[in-house]
């Protein structure tokens, strides 16, 4: 990791869990990370966190709507004006609504799509965009992906949010061949996680607590300091090794 000290890391979705990892871990390393979620004012406590600790590297917050283009866009003018640029993307922003494909509102798929998919999307051409300009030619993008980029569980809930998560594996391995059409060294590699102690089933079953600690009562499920060790591990790989994708799950998970 010492050829990232002191370049310029983005992670979306970096408030809570895996992001807030994924974060921490890039900060201990020394990279510059700018961390932006809707809720800014956690990250804000997460800087202040790896200040107190003394990592080498500064977390800066930036409040960022993924379902929004126009905000998106001015997270990216902001850093090319603050930081010059982005070396590192992190596209870690996700989210799911229990939306089935029988019964499922068209409020929620959008959601999903718009954050999932299309947020991830702009993130991806923005970072690219900042470091062809740059002549960055061996930065990293990197997206966390799910299992459910991988199979589809019986579970109608999550259907839609899956499908959505099949696209993140598509357009992993699209961009690594469009980076490898541009003729650069800039790699993407795509991470996804199985199950993962973090606030998403809680969030996801929000109306059903009991449902959300049932998940986690009969295994082992990963922490996101796994997930974030995998991204270092993928950043430390020698510029001719592409990792593509790591699909990792708890020990004991079956699907």
């Amino acid at each position: 990791m010492d050829r990232w000290r002191g370049r310029v890391a983005l992670v979306t979705g970096a408030s809570v869990g895996i992001g807030a990892a994924i974060a921490k871990e890039l900060v201990r390393h020394g990279m510059k990370v700018v961390g932006c979620a809707r809720d800014v004012e956690k990250i804000q406590k997460l800087a202040a966190e790896c200040q107190s600790v003394g990592h080498s590297g500064v977390l800066v917050p930036m409040k960022c709507d993924l379902s929004n283009e126009e905000e998106i866009l001015s997270m990216f003018s902001a850093i090319k004006e603050q930081h010059k640029g982005v070396d590192v993307c992190i596209n870690n922003a996700g989210l799911a609504h229990l939306e089935t494909l029988l019964n499922g509102k068209t409020s929620g798929w959008k959601n999903m799509l718009d954050v999932n998919v299309i947020g991830l999307c702009i993130c991806t051409r923005e970072a690219y965009q900042s470091m062809k300009e740059r002549n960055v030619d061996d930065g990293h993008i990197v997206n966390i992906n799910s299992m459910s980029g991988h199979r589809v569980v019986s579970n109608a809930a999550t259907h839609f949010y899956s499908s959505t998560k099949f696209a993140v594996t598509a357009l992993t391995e699209a961009l690594r061949q469009e980076l490898r059409e541009a003729n650069t060294h800039i790699r993407a590699t795509c991470i996804s996680p199985g199950l993962v102690d973090t606030e998403f089933a809680p969030r996801l079953f929000r109306d059903n607590a009991e449902k959300a600690v049932e998940i986690f009562s009969n295994l082992k499920a990963l922490e996101a300091i796994d997930v974030a060790n995998s991204v270092t591990y993928v950043l430390s790989a020698p510029p001719h090794v592409q990792i593509g994708d790591i699909q990792m799950r708890p020990t004991e998970q079956v699907a």
